[in-house]
């Protein structure tokens, strides 16, 4: 039985790869500053925490698929004051009741310095082991008070299109990378 899962998503990570296209630093960070601005136009409650957040790192296009094995993969921005501080990878692997293909955006916010020097002293944060992680949807976003939000990392999924659906075990990686000038 392990067989054919390993075949399945080493599949689905040959399929996927191409699809993450080589972008340029400007590209992924224009990219990036219009998926930000989107969430922030659509989430009021994001914007909230963006505004206290001691940084952002904003996938601005993920790209997912699984049947039973799954991987997931995408480029992104760090943004601190605005500025570009670094680039990085999101790649995960599942496995689980699942099927389908889907393309999301998401935004970590780092609310801490504490939170945001683990995302760069980890060398490959795996969301599974992060500290305080929160996984915000719009309910929870719009009734949460920002003055609650003390610490930790808060993670907003927006943008969602395709058809995904399942119930598994995920691990995900994120590590820095250089993109092409």
């Amino acid at each position: 039985m392990k067989s054919p899962i390993i075949f399945i998503i080493v599949l689905l990570a040959i399929i996927l790869i191409p699809k993450a296209e080589a972008q340029t630093a400007r590209q992924l960070r224009i990219r990036s500053e219009k998926a930000l601005h989107k969430l922030y136009n659509t989430n009021p409650g994001a914007r909230a925490i963006g505004d206290k957040a001691t940084a952002v790192l904003v996938f601005p296009s993920v790209l997912k698929a699984g049947f039973i094995g799954g991987a997931q993969t995408g480029n992104g921005v760090l943004f601190k004051n605005g500025k570009v501080q670094g680039y990085y990878n999101s790649s995960a692997i599942s496995y689980g009741l699942q099927a389908g293909i889907q393309e999301f955006s998401y935004a970590l916010f780092f609310l801490d310095d504490h939170s945001l020097h683990y995302l760069n002293r980890s060398g490959g944060f795996e969301l599974g082991g992060a500290p305080s992680l929160v996984v915000a949807n719009e309910g929870f976003s719009t009734a949460m008070s920002t003055t609650t939000l003390q610490s930790g990392i808060y993670v907003f999924f927006f943008g969602q299109k395709g058809l995904m659906a399942g119930l598994g075990v995920q691990g995900t990686k994120i590590t820095q990378f250089t993109p092409s000038e």
